[in-house]
């Protein structure tokens, strides 16, 4: 039960991000919008982990660890794994450009990182963040 606790608290982490991430599309701050999609991403990953006992290396993306041990979870939760692993490694790569531009070619974040990039991110994250969410709950009811 402790472990479901933590991974619930995490998912609240995420949802807090995903909304806030659809909230910088609309007021067209993108490279936010990626970078709260990534975390968002990254905190779904590790609750699901957490929530079956695995612990994961401190990271920003998991999915090696989740793909190591796709067995332990529900096989519809499975197939969807290979989209949100791709997810995370995806965001985990835009995360520095969201932050830092191209920094060596003197480009801001707002140059790297476009209105295209940010929705792709926003609804990786909002599909990762479903799923995950899902998971718990059947997870906490049995």
């Amino acid at each position: 039960m402790k472990l479901l606790k933590i991974a619930l608290s995490y998912l609240r982490q995420a949802k807090a991000r995903l909304e806030d991430a659809k909230d910088a599309v609309k007021e067209r701050n993108y490279p936010y919008a990626v970078r709260l999609s990534q975390e968002c991403v990254e905190l779904c990953l590790k609750a699901v982990l957490k929530a079956v006992g695995i612990e994961y290396p401190k990271v920003h993306d998991v999915s090696d660890v989740l793909m190591d041990v796709k067995a332990r979870f529900p096989a519809w939760f499975q197939k969807e794994m290979d989209y949100m692993c791709e997810s995370s490694k995806r965001l985990v790569k835009k995360r520095e450009l969201s932050l830092y531009g191209g920094e060596e070619a003197f480009l801001s974040p707002n140059d790297v990182i476009n209105r295209t990039d940010a929705q792709d991110a926003v609804r990786r994250a909002d599909k990762t963040f479903q799923l995950c969410h899902k998971l718990i709950t059947q997870l906490q009811k049995s």
